[in-house]
């Protein structure tokens, strides 16, 4: 007979053999996502402000709208505007609410196109995502909301027929803020969920990237089939706008956008600063969409 302890010596040893849940997620489902330019931010808007949005957010950074319809983008009843703006900086999903937003639509910061919606579905929940609103069809293809540990909310989508879309010019970053509590069940979840890599860890990152030029933070920054992400982890002491910006847009120069932001509407939240390899502004568009805008530090 085998003594209990080592039975219980065996139980250990076959535990620690057993790789974490995320490498048996990264391992056991296969890469869902499609690509950087088929994700987009999700901006909600009022009905009245779509046009001035619209027209300042291309002004900005170029590109063009697709043709704008009315449909219902949710599983239960409402009604929207809805149109991309795809620009060489990024990709704006554009809603103006005809109705009341159901619940939690809105709050969603990004979609992501994945190839397979039941795959996508299956990999998020075995990396430690919820899903919080369960796979519905829209008029184009199916849909579903995912929540990461911090309350990170990402909505993901299928196409009935493959899009097909240019690469960007620069790829945006995908700006997620979280608590020290929650960022290493965050960033180890979205890892395996988008096969993805770490490119830096800055323990001693300079404050006046979220406003407090006299403190340091940390900041993580991903980059996976997805596109760029950078994690912000705080204590939530952050004075506005910080925190209401999802996505950093790049540009080959700062001044020149932030005068055709001005020129067409854009008000200037934060003048242009320099932290690191970059400088950095933050404004926000009619309708009250905010971003941060960002170009590499001039030599």
């Amino acid at each position: 007979m085998i003594s209990r302890p080592l039975q219980i010596l065996g139980l250990l040893l076959a535990l620690t053999a057993l790789p974490a849940a995320p490498a048996l997620a990264r391992n056991a489902y296969p890469q869902v996502g499609v690509g950087a330019q088929y994700d987009t931010t999700h901006v909600y808007v009022d009905p009245d402000k779509v046009d001035a949005f619209t027209q300042s957010f291309l002004a900005t950074f170029g590109g063009a709208s697709t043709k704008q319809v009315v449909a219902t983008v949710t599983p239960t009843p409402s009604s929207t505007t809805s149109q991309l703006l795809q620009t060489p900086a990024g990709t704006v999903s554009l809603f103006g609410f005809k109705t009341p937003i159901p619940y939690p639509f809105g709050a969603e910061r990004t979609g992501y196109l994945v190839t397979d919606m039941d795959k996508a579905v299956a990999a998020a929940r075995a990396a430690g995502a919820s899903v919080i609103v369960s796979p519905f069809p829209d008029p184009i293809g199916r849909d579903a909301v995912i929540q990461w540990p911090g309350g990170v909310n990402m909505q993901i989508y299928w196409h009935t027929t493959k899009p097909n879309y240019a690469a960007f010019e620069t790829i945006p970053d995908n700006r997620v803020y979280v608590s020290a509590d929650a960022v290493s069940a965050f960033v180890r979840g979205f890892l395996a969920f988008s096969k993805g890599k770490v490119v830096s860890d800055d323990g001693k990152a300079p404050g006046i990237e979220i406003g407090r030029p006299d403190d340091t933070f940390r900041r993580v920054r991903i980059e996976s089939v997805y596109g760029r992400m950078t994690v912000l982890v705080t204590d939530g002491h952050l004075p506005f706008p910080y925190g209401h910006e999802m996505t950093g847009y790049e540009v080959p120069d700062l001044g020149a956008t932030l005068q055709k932001a001005k020129d067409s509407g854009v008000k200037i939240l934060v003048e242009p600063y320099q932290s690191s390899d970059r400088q950095a502004a933050m404004v926000e568009f009619p309708g009250g969409y905010v971003a941060e805008i960002h170009a590499a530090a001039k030599p």
